[in-house]
């Protein structure tokens, strides 16, 4: 082994392919939460519709049509999706699992301009008050809003979370931050129902601030990817997991990053200066699958073996 500077792992086909399986069906996951949550805002959307026409309130007509343009949102994560599936290539050697991350920032930006709509709405209000009409009509209609929201939000979320993307995540705090728009809308006609039509335009602005912080959890959550954030538990996992291997005598380093809703890593490990290559190359090989069973979504590992320095006895 003191003859050899450097060792470097990479995965063997099999563990390999039955990541990208995993990795495969995590995206499929994905595909189907984005279609289903696609229909049940439609379905939404298109209830709030029939309520419009039924009612001819100009308010809610808004409120409907900012519903169904966000349930169009998932469209960009179904493309990325499908597209972090593909192979990478001499040109994309990482492949393309990125394009679940840029589909992130669009997210972001959508609940931004949500916050920012809601924050105008409420201060226009306020400043030129709108009578309210057929308030029962409203009422209906923004509960149909925010329930249809608020359960895509859940499902979005929990399925983010069982595949590790945080694109959906954020797209399921996006529907959440729409289902509160719809939730103002209800509390509003309440409001006026009951002689307080300055409750409409009041629970508006508060409703704005939600979103924000929705927005800022959702910008964290993304941006976080984007710059290679990951849980210090997961270091801190593959660290124990690598130092406690026979023959490594110290972890030097190890780095870890999601692309999409995978996990890739790479470790620097000082072993046991008598091991030949062979039994370096056996060493890296045991290392990696350990940290395959203990660390879930990770799809690629590779491990740097270097001769550990024998410590210096004084005479």
């Amino acid at each position: 082994m003191a003859g050899h500077r450097h060792h470097t792992f990479v995965p063997h086909s099999h563990d390999h392919g039955d990541r990208l399986d995993a990795a495969l069906q995590d995206s499929r996951a994905g595909i189907r939460a984005v279609k289903i949550s696609l229909v049940v805002l439609g379905a939404t959307a298109a209830a709030q519709l029939t309520v419009v026409a039924v009612s001819g309130s100009a308010a809610l007509l808004s409120d409907t049509v900012h519903n169904f343009s966000d349930a169009l949102t998932a469209v960009p994560l179904w493309i990325a999706f499908a597209m972090s599936g593909r192979a990478a290539t001499r040109r994309y050697t990482y492949g393309f699992g990125r394009v679940e991350d840029v589909a992130g920032l669009a997210v972001v930006v959508m609940i931004a301009i949500s916050a920012l709509v809601a924050l105008v709405e409420s201060v226009r209000r306020l400043v030129d008050p709108v009578p309210l009409t057929h308030l029962g009509a409203v009422m209906v209609a923004g509960l149909i809003g925010f329930l249809g929201n608020e359960a895509v939000a859940l499902y979005r979320i929990r399925v983010g979370r069982r595949i590790g993307s945080a694109a959906l995540r954020a797209d399921g705090m996006h529907a959440r931050a729409d289902g509160l728009t719809s939730l103002a809308v209800v509390v509003g006609a309440v409001g006026a129902a009951l002689g307080f039509p300055i409750a409409d335009p009041v629970v508006g602005l508060l409703i704005a601030v939600a979103i924000i912080g929705v927005l800022v959890v959702a910008a964290r959550d993304v941006f976080g990817r984007l710059l290679d954030r990951v849980d210090p538990e997961l270091v801190d996992t593959a660290v124990r997991v690598l130092g406690g291997r026979p023959g490594v005598r110290g972890v030097r380093r190890v780095r870890m990053r999601w692309v999409g809703h995978r996990l890739e890593a790479d470790a620097d490990l000082d072993v046991d200066r008598t091991l030949s290559l062979a039994q370096a190359h056996a060493l890296a090989h045991d290392a990696e699958h350990e940290l395959a069973h203990a660390i879930d979504k990770l799809s690629s590992v590779v491990v740097h073996a270097y001769p550990a320095h024998e410590p210096v006895i004084s005479s």
